[in-house]
């Protein structure tokens, strides 16, 4: 089974003004750790939301530092189930993000035409 797994990461910045700034330094940032042994892994923005649904900026910025929210998305291959996948995904980005928490926000299954099936989609907490 091949499962493509999203990742969710908060990569802390340092001397920025804006939120875009932010943004393009966590990515840079993140991309430079996951070369190039992880180059296939996939960097996008993160969303936020408040408690009341209200979307928020991808970043949250106080004197001059910034916590930015991205998704890493990865696809594993030859796996046995979904949690198989889960773990496999956080170990290989895990040990080259060193000290940036991350949380797995998803797991589908690859069909063989490269497509994902929601159906399998799991949420969960870490």
């Amino acid at each position: 089974m091949d499962c493509r797994v999203v990742v969710e990461a908060a990569v802390p910045v340092y001397d920025v003004e804006t939120v875009d700034e932010a943004v393009r330094i966590a990515v840079s940032k993140t991309g430079e750790m996951l070369n190039p042994d992880l180059n296939y892994v996939e960097i996008d923005m993160g969303s936020r939301t408040s408690p009341t649904g209200e979307e928020l900026p991808p970043a949250f910025i106080a004197a001059d530092e910034a916590l930015v929210a991205l998704e890493l998305r990865m696809d594993v291959f030859n796996v046995d189930r979904a949690e198989h996948a889960r773990r496999v995904a956080r170990k290989e980005i895990g040990q080259r993000l060193r000290n940036i928490p991350l949380k797995v926000l998803s797991v589908e299954e690859i069909d063989e035409e490269g497509e994902t099936d929601a159906s399998s989609s799991t949420d969960e907490r870490e």
